[in-house]
């Protein structure tokens, strides 16, 4: 009996090992999911895409709380879904692309005449998306998150280069959105008349799963 009642013990011990480590069931909410909150989890490998929400720009104006700089009203970004984990958790992605239509674009920077690109350097980056809502962007190591702005004036093209050590922006289900506000890029090289720090503002909405029949609505859990 004393024997039994040990295998009996032991047993029990490594069926109690085999479910703290055994991976989360089919049945837990993933962090990124499409169709609802705690719908269908995003699958590792799909591509997710945004447009600026309808009626609003992303801007890069010279203060947080300032109105000059430049202007865009079309911009795309692009990723890569890399883990999508068991809510609560931090589903992570890999931002491949990220573009402005500079024919969207304007400055009202006093000697400027208008903007010929806006180009997002270094992809691609690394997100970070929390079940709480938060968002973090950040460079390759070794690398920056960098944004080259070229603008056309009297004296001819200048080249303007800011920099930041990362992003952070917020998502919200009721529209599935992705919002950055006043983010700051400071400037690493160029002419006088480019702003000295660039505070970048902007939201992405809706954010879709493009890999998917439909495109259906990412949300956040």
């Amino acid at each position: 009996m004393r024997t039994r009642s040990l295998l009996a013990l032991a047993g029990a011990v490594v069926a109690l090992s085999a479910s703290a480590v055994a991976p989360a069931s089919a049945d837990d909410i993933a962090v990124l999911t499409t169709g609802s909150a705690g719908g269908t989890p995003v699958a590792v490998g799909d591509v997710l895409t945004a447009s600026l929400a309808s009626g609003t720009s992303a801007t890069l104006y010279s203060s947080a709380t300032g109105t000059s700089g430049v202007s865009c009203s079309a911009s795309t970004f692009t990723a890569t879904v890399t883990d999508n984990p068991a809510s609560p958790g931090t589903a992570t992605e890999s931002l491949t692309g990220h573009t402005f239509n500079a024919s969207s674009c304007s400055s009202n920077v006093v000697g400027v005449l208008g903007v010929t690109s806006i180009t997002v350097d270094n992809l691609p980056y690394s997100t970070a998306v929390n079940s709480d809502g938060s968002l973090t962007v950040t460079p390759a190591a070794g690398s920056t998150i960098q944004t080259t702005v070229k603008l056309r004036s009297l004296l001819g093209t200048l080249t303007c280069v800011y920099r930041a050590a990362s992003l952070t922006g917020t998502t919200d289900n009721s529209d599935n959105s992705l919002s950055f506000t006043s983010q700051q890029f400071t400037k690493f090289s160029g002419s006088s008349l480019c702003f000295s720090n660039g505070y970048f503002t902007a939201k992405y909405a809706p954010v879709t799963d493009t890999s998917q029949a439909g495109s259906p609505a990412v949300f956040v859990n």
